[in-house]
């Protein structure tokens, strides 16, 4: 009851104050500033495939420092809070883990492999130009991988608008930021573009005051140069990348004369290219060359327990794209995907393996040569079906072939049905991509037969467009359901002494059901009001059971309150977080439970005001204003060494309440 109160409460103060400005300010409407939000705004994807697109003017409702937390206002993605560990963030799209949705930077695969848990944190939020979210099975011209959904992330121009933006932040934590985005045209043909970015947490964090580190302080700097050259029928696009970031957290300084240490050093090296050449106007014919490459060190203390490893990556990608006339268009290409990991984890135990105290993994470099083809059938402006094919062979696991299927049907001018099928792929990285359990006092093992992940994804969604007065209701309503054959389990439940990492024995599903619903009250005010149901299911131990620390339900309400001709802006986010299981826990000494079964539901809320000039925004705001936190995010704190000790089972937030300050300028 009362959750929603507060849901009724935020409603009606919000239209409260639309009606109090309605008797005191007269009323303008700048038709350039109305076009140039809806825009940049929320928006469906305009094909046969179900997903949104966040434009800035979404993303600056916001802190939005990272990708991980441009999320906020989205009511089909969550992001997992910070473990305590090494405060790694993962997406969660249709109940699944974020492994299972493709990222993509302007099309192009990233970060791989012991990169993906920090994934969230590697892509600045002042860098981002724009995020196309897609549900299901993506089209198969990208890859692949994607089996929940994919998400590309489009960065700012280096032919943009001359200039430089910068953004400044700073919160009640003490974390600083600065980003910078600077544009040069050469000439008529050339431009580039420097991208900067640097973060550092000063402070260390024990609000529960447990002796634990809430999160890692980080410490972050990144660099990117981009160039754009375009003449003619010709265009090329290209850049390099520097990256190093450190992490520190465990116990806290003081506490203990031998205290728990977690401590990791990455670096990262990447490049990418692209060209395309238009070679025929009239039927859009145009071939395309695109590569990146990436080297990607990480070096990881957990205690007594290290962790290194070695990343190399690199894809390339031939495609030519062919409008045989308004009806019919084809896209078919050639990719490659090449994957190289040295890895090294001491102490484990294992039957053997162990070379001068390190257990070397026997990861051998994966290639993947494929080959797609896309079919796009559009007999009039109200259905469109796509179907895509592609083979590609594992030099590791063989060959195997990714069928998906997408249309859409406009019904009417009020509604508009989508439907998708297909099937993805993963190759498994236990170790990469779950290092962060070495800071468990469990013991973590690891499968030898590991196979690719596969599984099928099925979804349906309908669209409807209600007018109301002089506004239009947009409701949409969506089922997706996704059924495992392999898949890489991490079991919590079948030993409480173990973490056990291995190929799923049973079955393994995901059916999620959402509706949303957004409406623009007038020009100044928006609202957006989305529940979201998961039934997310696995097999552990030969037993079927709900998937641990994944919420059963969301609720999201987001208001937009744009007054002065929209000069000023407050952005408000509620969140209603539902419960789930907990990992099945055991039995201590004195024979209470470790921990309860399950964990409870807990609200959320965010609020932004933003004051817009010339050239400067200014922004303030609060977040996680309900001021809930987990009760106890680290079990057994005060004696890190023990076989119980567990700083993974993160479900809900750490920190407090947090209030935060930035400035945008435009020069």
């Amino acid at each position: 009851m009362k959750k929603i109160i507060i849901f009724a409460l935020l409603l009606c103060a919000t239209v409260f104050a639309s009606a109090q400005r309605r008797d005191t300010i007269e009323r303008k409407t700048l038709t350039e500033v109305s076009v140039k939000s809806k825009a940049e705004g929320m928006s469906r994807l305009g094909g046969a495939e179900n997903g949104q697109k966040m434009g800035q003017e979404v993303l600056f409702r916001a802190a939005c420092c990272n990708l991980g937390e441009s999320f906020v206002a989205n009511p089909s993605v969550d992001v997992n809070y910070s473990d305590a560990a090494v405060g790694a963030r993962q997406i969660k799209l249709l109940g699944l883990s974020g492994q299972y949705v493709q990222l993509l930077i302007e099309n192009l695969p990233c970060f791989a492999g012991a990169a993906s848990p920090y994934e969230l944190n590697y892509v600045p939020g002042a860098w981002m130009n724009s995020i196309a979210v897609s549900k299901g099975a993506s089209i198969v011209k990208s890859g692949f991988q994607s089996i929940t959904g994919q998400i590309d992330v489009e960065y700012l121009k280096p032919d943009k608008e001359q200039g430089v933006d910068i953004n400044l932040y700073t919160d009640s934590r003490l974390k600083t930021e600065g980003n910078a985005v600077a544009n040069i045209h050469l000439n008529k043909h050339l431009s580039t573009e420097l991208l900067l970015h640097g973060e550092k947490d000063w402070l260390h964090h024990d609000m529960n005051k447990d002796g634990w580190h809430d999160s890692p302080a980080i410490g972050q700097w990144h660099v990117q140069n981009r160039w754009k050259y375009v003449n003619g029928r010709y265009i090329f696009h290209g850049g390099i990348g520097l990256l190093r970031e450190e992490r520190e957290g465990g116990q806290m300084k003081g506490i203990s004369d031998n205290p728990f240490r977690v401590k990791l050093d990455a670096d990262r090296v990447e490049a990418y290219m692209k060209h395309a050449v238009l070679l025929d106007y009239a039927h859009n014919t145009n071939l395309a060359l695109m590569a990146t490459g990436s080297l990607y060190n990480l070096q990881g203390e957990f205690g007594r327990r290290t962790y290194s490893t070695k990343n190399k990556d690199l894809y390339a990608r031939l495609m030519l794209e062919h409008e045989f006339n308004a009806r019919h268009q084809l896209s078919a290409g050639l990719s490659l995907l090449m994957q190289g990991k040295d890895e090294r984890v001491w102490p484990v135990r294992v039957p053997e393996g162990m070379v001068g105290g390190y257990l070397l993994i026997d990861q051998k470099p994966e290639t993947v040569p494929g080959a797609y083809a896309e079919y796009t059938y559009k007999p009039s402006h109200k259905l469109t079906m796509m179907a895509g094919l592609r083979v590609d062979r594992s030099s590791l696991y063989g060959t195997f072939v990714t069928p998906r299927l997408h249309a859409k049907w406009m019904v009417s001018d009020m509604m508009t049905l989508r439907l998708s099928a297909g099937k993805g792929y993963r190759s498994p990285h236990a170790w990469a991509e779950n290092h962060y359990l070495l800071a468990s006092g469990r013991d973590v093992t690891v499968a030898e037969d590991l196979r690719m992940e596969e599984a099928w994804n099925s979804g349906v969604s309908a669209a409807f467009y209600i007018p109301v007065g002089e506004q239009t209701l947009k409701l949409n309503a969506e089922y997706y359901y996704t059924n495992f054959i392999n898949q890489l389990v991490m079991d919590y439940d079948s030993d409480p002494t173990k973490i056990s990492i291995g190929m799923l024995k049973g079955k393994s599903f995901s059916h999620t059901v959402q509706v949303d619903g957004s409406i623009d009250i007038d020009e100044e005010l928006e609202l957006m009001l989305a529940y979201r149901y998961n039934d997310v299911k696995c097999t552990y131990g030969g037993q079927l059971m709900e998937k641990p620390l994944t919420s059963r339900y969301k609720g999201l309400l987001t208001v937009a309150w744009k007054p002065y001709m929209g000069l000023i802006q407050v952005d408000v986010t509620l969140q209603l977080n539902g419960g789930g299981r907990m990992p099945r826990p055991y039995r201590e000494v004195d024979g209470v439970l470790s921990w309860d079964k399950r964990f409870p539901a807990y609200p959320q809320l965010n609020v932004q005001v933003t004051r817009r000039f010339r050239h400067v925004s200014v922004y303030v705001g609060g977040e996680n204003l309900t001021n809930y936190r987990q009760p106890v995010p680290v079990f057994c704190a005060d004696d890190p060494w023990n076989d119980m000790f567990e700083p993974t089972l993160i479900w809900g937030p750490v920190h407090g309440i947090m209030a935060y300050a930035g400035v945008r300028v435009n020069i």
